[in-house]
């Protein structure tokens, strides 16, 4: 009945008997409950943000439905609690996939020194600190022969800002393995209307007025469809706010640190939109492409 997710591009994965997510046939996804207080905070936060009237319904659908949690079996033969969600992959066939942890700062006022010493070693290593957000995992959709173009997650956490902009350029290319990819279906997938460029302008204006939560550490979860985008119908394009076990109460404060970084990965979107063949640093920084270019299976 149960499986390992198999679009699950980071965080923590089911395998070799490890604790991680599962999936069933219904479209529900169970998330384990991390043992310390990561578990009861983002337990607490799906159960208070469900009910709270103060969240408008055009804001709602960016986040997992949340079906309450459950007791079972877990991924390492044991029983474990479970967050049981929505599976936002289930509805799709070959979801193209992007996991993007938004922040320069990914530690929450209240962590532990030896919390914030790990978490500030990561953001320095990543594009964390300089660019508000780091690139977690991908996967793109290449073809029915050919699987997936599925760089591993080292490699890609180790991207450079010019990896960055090459990524995103992956992201949407019809020959995202390639050292040259091109940029095919941009405009279907970060443009139009419904398109992914437009759903983060609409979390932006939320953020600017927003100051219910302090989304620490959450990812924003892009996925589309290549068959629709490579047709001009659209894409499917979607973003998905994923990942608050660090979430704290806003107190009438603007949550500046996703915001900011929100903001910083609007503007590298839209670079690609208008620029696309211009994947260098305006610094000029050439180091070479950390980024493998073979196929991630």
């Amino acid at each position: 009945m149960f499986k390992i997710p198999p679009h699950q591009v980071a965080g923590h994965h089911a395998s070799n008997g490890t604790l991680g997510p599962l999936v069933d046939d219904s479209g529900r996804f169970y998330k384990p409950l991390q043992g310390d207080e990561r578990g009861s905070a983002e337990f607490e936060f799906y159960e208070q943000f469900s009910s709270n009237a103060e969240i408008p319904d055009r804001i709602r659908r960016f986040f997992p439905v949340f079906y309450g949690t459950r007791v079972m079996n877990a991924s390492d033969g044991l029983e474990h609690p479970h967050l049981v969600l929505q599976d936002l992959a289930s509805s799709r066939t070959n979801p193209t996939v992007m996991d993007i942890k938004i922040g320069s700062r990914t530690f929450g006022p209240d962590a532990s020194n030896d919390y914030i010493a790990k978490c500030l070693k990561r953001d320095r290593e990543t594009t964390s600190i300089r660019l508000g957000f780091r690139i977690s995992g991908l996967q793109v959709y290449v073809s029915e022969e050919l699987g997936f173009y599925k760089p591993h997650r080292d490699l890609v956490l180790k991207s450079s800002v010019d990896d960055v902009k090459l990524l995103f350029r992956r992201y949407v290319s019809s020959n995202p393995s390639d050292s040259n990819p091109d940029y095919a279906l941009a405009p279907n997938v970060y443009g139009r209307p419904n398109g992914i460029l437009a759903q983060l302008l609409e979390l932006k204006a939320w953020f600017e007025d927003q100051t219910i939560y302090h989304f620490c550490a959450c990812s924003l979860l892009f996925m589309f469809e290549k068959a629709m985008a490579s047709e001009g119908a659209g894409s499917n394009a979607q973003v998905k706010l994923i990942d608050f076990a660090h979430i704290t109460e806003g107190r009438g404060v603007i949550d500046h640190n996703f915001l900011g970084g929100l903001c910083s990965l609007i503007k590298f979107i839209s670079e690609v939109l208008e620029d696309p063949d211009d994947h260098k640093t305006r610094e000029g920084d050439t180091r070479e492409s950390t980024i493998s270019v073979d196929n991630g299976h």
